[in-house]
């Protein structure tokens, strides 16, 4: 608070920086300066609408957005109304404005993602820590499974600062990673699984209870905070 404001001025000022929109949000136009990331929009459980009229205040007060589990009908509408907007259809995410600029991206993040079906949680990992300006490789289809399959790509796997791996099923992949690598595990449970997964709670918990040391774990099917944090992580070890 500046000097000589009172506290109903900087109440003030905070609503109008951070702007009430219809009722129904109050964006955090500070957050960047707090944690040196902006807000980003978590679109399921919303409208179009709101998620739409989210996004443009934003853009309005220059601030990159990106959207996590966006619908097709909401892509369309960003795209149509701001055809520098980009969407990746796989990952659900939305992007309009850029945080930090590709020939920027440092470090390396490597996705690990154990099959084809947990590839949609993979790419919203992958695409938040592009947009927060980490270098990110993608393995695909490496499951225990396959398991000679992981081996074939440990080289590579190897070479990141920080690893996420993503499985459903058992969820199996990260405390096998684990065992193998010198970085950080983030592991990412997703729902894809028969009914005894029961949505990704047998991931999750195998996960929890992950043998070997250097897993942590993030909530089920939660790419972008599996991207977040890996992308925090990777950024402490500088260029």
């Amino acid at each position: 608070m500046p000097m000589g404001e009172t506290v109903e001025t900087a109440e003030r000022r905070g609503a109008a920086l951070r702007g009430g929109i219809d009722g129904f949000a109050c964006l955090d136009a500070e957050r960047q300066d707090r944690t040196g990331y902006p807000e980003v929009v978590y679109c399921a459980g919303k409208t179009d609408d709101q998620s739409f009229a989210i996004i443009c205040a934003l853009h309005e007060r220059g601030i990159p957005a990106l959207a996590t589990k966006a619908s097709l009908s909401l892509a369309a509408r960003v795209l149509s109304a701001f055809p520098k907007a980009a969407f990746d259809e796989t990952a659900r995410t939305i992007t309009l404005g850029v945080f930090c600029e590709p020939q920027d991206r440092r470090g390396l993040i490597t996705v690990v993602c154990a099959g084809t079906s947990d590839l949609p949680v993979a790419m919203e990992a992958t695409r938040t820590a592009e947009f927060f300006g980490s270098a990110v490789e993608l393995v695909c289809d490496v499951g225990v499974a396959g398991i000679h399959r992981l081996f074939s790509r440990l080289s590579d796997i190897r070479k990141a600062r920080v690893i996420i791996a993503v499985a459903g099923m058992e969820g199996a992949l990260p405390g096998v990673l684990a065992g193998l690598v010198s970085a950080p595990v983030i592991a990412v449970p997703t729902g894809v699984g028969y009914g005894a997964s029961f949505g990704g709670l047998a991931a999750l918990l195998g996960m929890l209870n992950a043998c070997a040391p250097g897993v942590s774990v993030v909530n089920i099917d939660n790419g972008f905070g599996a991207g977040y944090q890996a992308n925090m992580i990777n950024k402490l070890g500088g260029a």
